[in-house]
This record gives structure tokens, C-alpha cells and sequence, in this order.
């Protein structure tokens, strides 16, 4: 059920219920098959019985229709993979979070002037962070796609076998891909400690070489919690879906949190990089 809290100027909504807003809000037409969404957002006071929004909507889709910039987080974990977002428009910023096994999301607005704040709170990323210390020195470890793969399904079967070693059945998978005994090891820690394999994507419509089109920048990394922070620098970003195979090199690069702060700054655009465009109708 479609919730919202004033206090906070945040809405609990469901893909489809976006959906018939955003129908709403351009003047579209609903599909009939979105009517039960619809009822919904109707019970909870979202719209009238004449389709018109609710004025505590009017932020929240002026930003949603028409955003200058879209910022869009795939986090993949223990307890699978959840997509949050940002979209920037040009007076709000809306952020979006999901939650694990629900399928509601929360929309909420934020200050325009904590962009950068507000992504590093979305991969819960601090400004200082014990197994990210710059004193931790370098390390980069190298394999291929498949290397990881293997690992990952063996942390797989292992989360799913009561009273397995996770580390041993990992680090056997990895040696058997084809890592080396040094690479295993080290690999093998991080797998089995990642709290977040996460990739961050802003796109915006811009222009390369004077032809207009979308833009996009992508970083991605690893939480590794007492492992630090590692910077995922192959397969290189932004990747195409199906872009890289079973012996794609892969290669992760251990750095600062500092060093993730300024890959999130560095990620927007400036305003000199967005074509502006005009504005659909408004809600």
C-alpha cells in the first residue's frame, strides 16, 4: 500500500504506482491493467477520483517526468541485488531506495547541495574507513571474469550448505578456474567478505563531438568491510549489457575512501555538459 510521510516529504511507492503517477502527471492515459495501482494510490490519498495528484506529489514528479540528470546504483550482496537511484531536475533532487524482499521503494527529496553526500550514503560509504586507510598501501588483484565467476558460485553453494567453510570452498573453486595460489588467496578473502558489489551510472542528455545524445559516466566497486574499499577497474565502466565474457581480464585495485569520494564527485555532470530540454506538461 502506497504510504508518504509530510514531515520528511518522502513517499513509499511501487514501480507501478510510479507508473500511473507519471501517466497522471504528462496527462497520459492509464492502461487498464494499471487500475488496481490506481485504486491504491487513490485509498491513500495520492490522487482524486478525477485523476489529479495530490500538491504533495508536484516535487517528487516534476523531478521524475523531466530529470537533467539520472543516477542509477545496482547493489548486489548476500541478500541479492537492490537498485537505488537519484534524479536531478532542476529545482529537486529525488532519491530512491529499495529494501530486501520488498517491493516498494522509498522516493524521497533531498538537498540539492548534498548530491554527492547522499550517493556515498547510498553504498553507506564514510569519510573514514578503518579497512580503507591510505596507510594499507597498494594492492590490485588480477584474474579473469571466469575466475570470478567460479568463486562467486561457490560462495553461492556455500551460503546454501549448512556448516561449510565458505573461505575453503571458495578458494578451491578459484585454484581449480585456473587461479594462481597467491590470487585464490587474496580473491578468496574478498569474496567471502563483500557486504556490496556495487556500479553507480549518471547519464544526462549532452553531446559528443557536437552530436546530441545521451552521456554516461559509471564507477563501480567492492565493499569488502575489514578488506577496504577496491575500485573495480576491469572490465572498464560504463559496460554495455553482455560486454564482457567468461575471459574478459577483471581486476580490482584496493584504494581510500577518499579515493571513492572523488570518483562519486567526479561522476556528474557540470552545467556546461547538460543540453537542456524543454519540460513535458506539467502535473
Amino acid at each position: 500500500m502506497p504510504s508518504f510521510d509530510v514531515t520528511r516529504s518522502r513517499f513509499r511507492l511501487a514501480d507501478d504506482e510510479v507508473f500511473v503517477l507519471a501517466q497522471r502527471a504528462t496527462g497520459q492515459p492509464v492502461p487498464e491493467s494499471m487500475a488496481p495501482a490506481e485504486a491504491r494510490l487513490r485509498d491513500a490519498g495520492l490522487i482524486n477520483g478525477a485523476g489529479e495528484l495530490s500538491a504533495l506529489l508536484l516535487p517528487l514528479m516534476q523531478t521524475l517526468v523531466n530529470p537533467s540528470v539520472i543516477v542509477s546504483l545496482e547493489a548486489g550482496g548476500r541478500q541479492g541485488t537492490l537498485h537505488h537511484g537519484l534524479l536531478v531536475g532542476d529545482e529537486h533532487v529525488v532519491c530512491h531506495e529499495t529494501w530486501p524482499g520488498e517491493e516498494e521503494a522509498v522516493y524521497r527529496l533531498v538537498e540539492p547541495r548534498t548530491v554527492v553526500w547522499t550517493l556515498a550514503d547510498l553504498i553507506a560509504l564514510r569519510q573514514s574507513d578503518a579497512g580503507g586507510r591510505d596507510g594499507a598501501g597498494e594492492q590490485v588483484v588480477e584474474t579473469t571474469v571466469g575466475v570470478l565467476e567460479a568463486g562467486l558460485q561457490a560462495l553461492e553453494k556455500a551460503a546454501s550448505t549448512p556448516g561449510a567453510d565458505e573461505r575453503s570452498l571458495v578458494v578451491e573453486a578459484l585454484r581449480a578456474a585456473g587461479a594462481s595460489e597467491a590470487t585464490a588467496t587474496l580473491l578468496s578473502q574478498l569474496i567471502v567478505e563483500v557486504r556490496s558489489n556495487w556500479r553507480m551510472t549518471a547519464a544526462w542528455q549532452g553531446s559528443q563531438d557536437g552530436v546530441p545524445g545521451v552521456t554516461a559516466r559509471a564507477v563501480a566497486a567492492w565493499d569488502c568491510g575489514p578488506h577496504g574499499q577496491w575500485l573495480r577497474e576491469l572490465p572498464a565502466e560504463p559496460m554495455a549489457e553482455g560486454g564482457a565474457t567468461a575471459h574478459s581480464p577483471f581486476r580490482l585495485r584496493r584504494v581510500a575512501s577518499k579515493r571513492i569520494w572523488q570518483e562519486l564527485t567526479g561522476l556528474l555532470p557540470d552545467g556546461s555538459e547538460i543540453a537542456r530540454r524543454e519540460a513535458p506538461g506539467q502535473a
